[in-house]
């Protein structure tokens, strides 16, 4: 196993144990775009279904993403057994903070190809118009 020379022997222990997991090895992906009409999260989602999902508004006004793979395996061929599965998340939760300028009335998700998509429509500010008639007191 590699050591980092720079750092005492003691901090390797500490990173590397099962209490503390890699974050790397059960988060799935997430990407966040923005354009002048919304924000998208879109999160790695390999064979999950909308079922598998959970997305709302708390009570703070954050986002809160859900998923959990709601399928028990079954395994038909009892003459083989996995030794290693690493492909398949079970459960994860994510919050994400609003910005300010998020319709939360208005927020949409789907899956389709492995990706959950959620559209956070921007609120939509009427401009006002500056044209009007001056009266001459």
């Amino acid at each position: 196993m590699y050591r980092n020379a720079w750092l005492p022997e003691v901090f390797n222990d500490f990173l590397e144990t099962a209490h503390m997991p890699r974050v790397s090895a059960t988060a799935p992906a997430i990407n966040v775009l923005e354009s002048v009409d919304d924000y998208k999260v879109e999160l790695a989602a390999p064979g999950m279904r909308k079922e598998d999902f959970d997305v709302n508004i708390d009570n703070d006004g954050n986002l809160t993403i859900k998923m959990e793979n709601q399928r028990e395996m079954n395994q038909e061929n009892k003459k083989t057994r996995y030794l290693r599965r690493e492909f398949s998340y079970t459960k994860f939760s994510q919050t994400l903070i609003l910005p300010e300028d998020v319709d939360k009335a208005k927020i949409a998700a789907s899956v389709a190809d492995g990706v959950l998509t959620v559209v956070l429509p921007k609120i939509v500010k009427e401009e006002q118009k500056v044209a009007r008639q001056i009266t001459i007191g």
